[in-house]
């Protein structure tokens, strides 16, 4: 008996598609401006272009591909205001969930950050700038998880594709591992307060170093086109 052949549901291939483009907008393969055409990457997933043209909207819905018209989907060009605005948010709740953090934490949730500390010790030994991404995404995911608060949780999920995005090219991986370092310090003293200046101090060096990387030496100064209307939007 021939066995039959096992087919795809529309919606795992949807995300097989998602989680690919994802991904290379996130490693820089796809880089800003470059456009997202159908029929070329149906060809490439080896699928129908109904999948694609969802996981497109999904990316447009999750900040990292916009239309310049209706048939011409893009990569975003990161500004400087969308870097400011993702990091007001994690100011807001990553230095909250610190400090939750501090008070709930219990042994084996401090044993799993130690772990990560030592995995991006060695990734950064090895240079290894994907593992080093990777990883230090995991440790503050799991930093909020420790806080105990699923609606934390939620909010921070659908931005971690575009903090991991923007902090990509940030090079600074020794620096960035002493930071995490001392966070977990922090955390596992169980002081809140402590917990708290140490992420709002890690949250205000990584948004300067991401500008830095990001939009060169005088990045963090200069003004760009969506910065200066949205100055002149409060102006008016």
């Amino acid at each position: 008996m021939s066995s039959m052949t096992k087919i795809e549901p529309l919606g795992a291939i949807r995300e097989r598609v998602l989680t690919g483009l994802r991904q290379e907008i996130i490693s820089g393969t796809l880089r800003p401006g470059d456009r997202l055409v159908e029929r070329e990457l149906a060809d490439r997933f080896g699928v129908s272009r109904v999948p694609v043209r969802e996981a497109v909207r999904a990316l447009v819905a999750e900040g990292f591909v916009h239309f310049e018209t209706p048939r011409r989907a893009v990569v975003r060009r990161l500004t400087r205001r969308d870097v400011k605005e993702l990091f007001e948010l994690r100011e807001a709740l990553e230095v909250y969930a610190a400090g939750l953090a501090a008070s709930r934490a219990t042994p084996g949730d401090l044993a799993e950050v130690e772990k990560l500390l030592g995995l991006a010790a060695a990734a950064t030994g090895a240079g290894d700038a994907e593992a080093i991404t990777d990883i230090n995404s995991r440790l503050h995911d799991r930093i909020v998880a420790m806080a105990g608060n699923s609606l934390l949780t939620e909010a921070l999920e659908p931005v971690a594709g575009r903090l991991r995005w923007m902090t990509r090219r940030n090079e600074e991986w020794p620096h960035l591992l002493v930071e995490h370092r001392e966070l977990y310090e922090a955390i596992a003293s169980g002081d809140p307060e402590r917990a708290r200046a140490q992420a709002l101090a890690h949250v205000r060096t990584n948004y300067r170093s991401t500008v830095r990387h990001l939009f060169g030496e005088g990045g963090e100064g200069g003004e760009d086109r969506e910065d200066r209307e949205d100055r002149e939007d409060r102006e008016a």
